[in-house]
């Protein structure tokens, strides 16, 4: 910052019409840092997104009793901008499903929440038991859900394309890599099928499963849990009775423990991984040949 130094010019009387100039120098004067402040850009409002209409709840699961009455009192939603737990009722004679809301001395008459035949219409004029049931009520989502045809749309456009996928790879894959899927899906029953019928049940279960045969049709251990079925299917392994051993058949030797709680020709895939499991296969491999 530049500091400026001022001179002045005084004349003084020192003794009568004698004058003389005297130059009195003035203190530097300091320019002070100019402080900008910024102002606080005002909150965005927060769209309004609820729309009216009329709307259609459905119970889950595909309940579908003559009657089933839900809460409409002693109920309770958690409000993040207030920060605690709100009480709400189902009335008749009040705007707002908020205990808290309700005007100071009304007397509040409450109302029952009834779905008939596992579902419930409720018209564009019912606004505050639409929000009770779409926005605060604990158990939606859970016990019942909107109708919503937009988000049922999107859904199943993403099902029709999987399905669409999944038949593809049905169509283009190899008869080996389709015996495989399909023994995980029907077990014994794929050798006894014809190459025509392996794939037409192959894409059949394609498109009855697209997310499940999806899965398989990437999972790498899919053609070794296919050859460890076919080995002891064949005699040359043979699984225990309790389903946690795998011995080699000729001499009751052990080749493996199942881990608890697994799939045991899921255990033998990943074992055939390992480097004695290699051996193994190779061995089953050429006499099944």
């Amino acid at each position: 910052m530049s500091k400026k130094q001022k001179t002045q010019k005084v004349v003084e009387p020192l003794i009568e019409n004698d004058f003389k100039e005297v130059v009195v120098e003035t203190p530097p004067v300091v320019e002070q840092p100019k402080v900008v402040v910024k102002e606080k850009p005002l909150p965005t409002p927060k769209k309004n997104t609820w729309e009216i209409k009329d709307r259609t709840y459905f119970l889950t699961n595909n309940q579908n009793p003559l009657s089933y009455a839900i809460k409409s009192s002693n109920i309770y939603f958690f409000d993040e901008e207030k920060g605690y737990e709100r009480e709400l009722k189902y009335t008749s004679n009040q705007k707002t499903p908020f205990v808290d809301e309700f005007p100071d001395g009304s007397q509040a008459r409450l109302e029952h929440i009834i779905f008939r035949n596992g579902s419930m219409h409720v018209p564009r004029n019912k606004q505050t038991l639409q929000k009770l049931l779409s926005l605060y009520h604990p158990q939606r989502d859970t016990l019942f859900v909107e109708k919503k045809p937009v988000v049922e749309a999107a859904n199943h456009i993403d099902w029709l394309e999987m399905e669409i996928d999944a038949l593809n790879i049905a169509r283009d894959m190899d008869i080996n890599d389709a015996e495989g899927i399909l023994r995980v899906e029907i077990g014994s029953k794929v050798s006894k099928l014809s190459s025509k019928e392996l794939r037409r049940d192959l894409m059949l279960y394609a498109r009855k499963n697209p997310r499940g045969f999806i899965a398989l049709a990437s999972d790498d251990n899919v053609q070794l849990r296919n050859f460890g079925i076919k080995a002891v299917e064949n005699g040359f392994i043979n699984l225990s009775g309790d389903q946690r051993t795998f011995t080699w058949a000729s001499t009751a030797r052990k080749l493996m423990t199942i881990p608890f709680d697994e799939n045991p020709y899921s255990a033998l895939a990943a074992w055939f991984k390992t480097d004695e499991g290699m051996e193994v296969y190779k061995t089953v491999d050429k006499r099944m040949q």
